[in-house]
């Protein structure tokens, strides 16, 4: 089951993407993401009422709840890094560095979670993922010299949170119902996306969002809260290092619908890349 989950995960997360995409057009990134929090914070709270979660909140131990925080806390820091990295480096450096969250994940688990079992396949899967990351990531043209440097910690920093994000969530929901933890870190997520909107003056932005642009920006929400819903289920009950590179499979449903709808190619190499990432994936999971 929390492979299916996982693979659910990815499809919604995939979704995600391109709704988002679609809904970022004339709306300002910041404020669409604080949007759509409020969207996926709703709907994990009715998913934790419809399962009949909610009154088991009085029953999280204090532990877990320090760890679903903390994982909340990660979320954000990691979307705070990434955006100031890009703000202060160029495209093509930040974002290889920030891929490769996926990587230090799935090391972590291995090592800190003890998910030890067939290591030397598992590493084996990591090294194709490695890869196929790197090729997956098309080289754009910067918009001059930025920055003199400063961006480097950032973009680092934005990476180590994304990892961590998971292994913290993955402490924190030890016990938990995973729709209920979900939402319960969700909360702390919208707190941090609504003052980053808040403390870059955006929130006046509002009244002037486009209509259509809203309705993408909510299903964006809901497809991002199903993923994420699906995603912690999958970490819960089952091994760390082979739901991440699942997840990450997302990409797979983007470029699918971004060929459809934005009508976007892959270049030969990104090709190659994500059939290093898909067989990597593959290997790891077989071997679950």
């Amino acid at each position: 089951m929390w492979l299916i989950m996982a693979v659910l995960s990815a499809f919604f997360a995939g979704l995600t993407a391109i709704l988002a995409k679609c809904g970022i057009r004339k709306t300002d990134s910041d404020l669409a993401t604080a949007l759509r929090t409020i969207v996926v914070l709703l709907f994990s709270w009715i998913m934790a009422f419809v399962v009949g979660s909610v009154g088991t909140i009085t029953q999280i131990s204090g532990k877990s709840l320090v760890f679903l925080v903390l994982s909340g806390l990660s979320t954000g820091a990691s979307w705070i890094c990434y955006f100031k990295a890009l703000s202060a480096g160029d495209v093509n450096k930040v974002v290889p560095i920030d891929k490769s969250s996926t990587i230090l994940s799935v090391l972590i688990a291995l090592f800190l979670l003890g998910e030890t079992e067939h290591l030397t396949v598992r590493l084996g899967g990591i090294v194709l993922l490695a890869l196929g990351i790197f090729l997956m990531i098309e080289r754009k043209e910067a918009d001059g010299t930025k920055g003199n440097g400063i961006w480097m910690p950032y973009a680092i920093a934005s990476a180590v949170f994304a990892a961590l994000t998971t292994i913290l969530a993955k402490i924190g929901i030890s016990g938990v119902e995973s729709n209920l933890g979900t939402a319960i870190r969700t909360g702390v997520v919208l707190v941090m996306a609504w003052l980053i909107v808040l403390l870059k003056g955006k929130h006046g932005q509002i009244r002037g969002i486009d209509r259509r642009e809203l309705l993408y920006i909510s299903l964006s929400g809901l497809a991002t809260g199903a993923s994420w819903l699906c995603y912690y289920y999958a970490i819960q009950n089952g091994i760390v290092s082979v739901v991440v590179p699942i997840d990450k499979l997302s990409i797979l449903v983007t470029v699918a619908f971004s060929y459809m709808v934005f009508k976007e190619k892959l270049s030969r190499k990104a090709a190659i890349g994500l059939m290093f990432m898909v067989i990597g994936t593959l290997i790891m999971a077989i071997w679950a």
